[in-house]
């Protein structure tokens, strides 16, 4: 399904962080870059043959809020489970920096258009975080933050790549009850439950360091961890790498 309006490549794509409602400031003060991505064909370090990707963490709420309102809310999507990578996950809309694409921000704005309708003029990117890599594949992802001003019901746009768009606010998320550490093999990461699905890996990460950042943590059984197989199987991802 193709979105009903069509994108605006390179429109809206310089950050405003004094667009941001105070509550949602103490998400990225401190720790955003000054200078948005190049394109990747201009990149010296690391090689131009590292493909770059972009995230968009899209976050509504009452934008008169002096602390973080309960309405505050993150907008996340389901990959297919027939994607070729990271299929089954939750993950934020983002993929890969295109040649066309501005700068990271633009090719969030692009992703998140693409796969789940948002349209771009609904949101002003307002932070974009240090870039992170990967593990699986070590691709360097560039996380843009933006005020989600004008929230509109969104759909799967794209159903080869994505099968479920939805929110979850940030109260559900610092729910200790929804918070987990999951564990495979050596490897170890935070996690949370979101509707019968896990969120878990690199978004989790993203999501878990935010809410540190932010100081809006609560006290959690951080240290048990859970198999993340077992863990799986009893959640609703349908994650091709653990399939039975």
């Amino acid at each position: 399904m193709i979105p009903d309006r069509p994108d605006r490549p390179g429109v809206n794509v310089d950050l405003h962080p004094a667009a941001a409602p105070v509550w949602l400031r103490p998400m990225f003060d401190d720790i955003t870059v000054e200078v948005p991505l190049v394109k990747p064909e201009q990149e010296e370090v690391p090689p131009p043959e590292v493909r770059h990707s972009a995230v968009l963490m899209a976050v509504a709420g009452d934008p008169d809020a002096q602390a973080r309102p309960r309405d505050a809310r993150i907008l996340l999507t389901h990959r297919s489970p027939d994607m070729r990578s990271h299929a089954g996950q939750l993950a934020f809309p983002g993929g890969r920096v295109d040649p066309t694409d501005v700068n990271a921000v633009d090719a969030a704005l692009r992703e998140a258009w693409e796969e789940t309708g948002l349209q771009r003029e609904h949101v002003t990117p307002v932070a974009q975080l240090p870039q992170i890599h990967v593990r699986s594949s070590a691709r360097p992802v560039h996380p843009v933050v933006a005020w989600w001003h004008t929230p509109r019901e969104l759909y799967p746009a794209s159903e080869e790549e994505t099968d479920d768009v939805f929110t979850v606010t940030i109260d559900h998320l610092t729910d200790p009850a929804n918070r987990l550490t999951v564990g495979w093999g050596d490897w170890r990461g935070p996690a949370f439950y979101v509707q019968d699905y896990l969120l878990w890996g690199f978004t989790a990460g993203l999501v878990a360091g935010a809410l540190t950042h932010a100081g809006w943590d609560l006290p959690w059984h951080s240290e048990r961890v859970y198999d993340l197989r077992a863990t799986l199987d009893k959640c609703r991802n349908n994650e091709a790498t653990f399939r039975r």
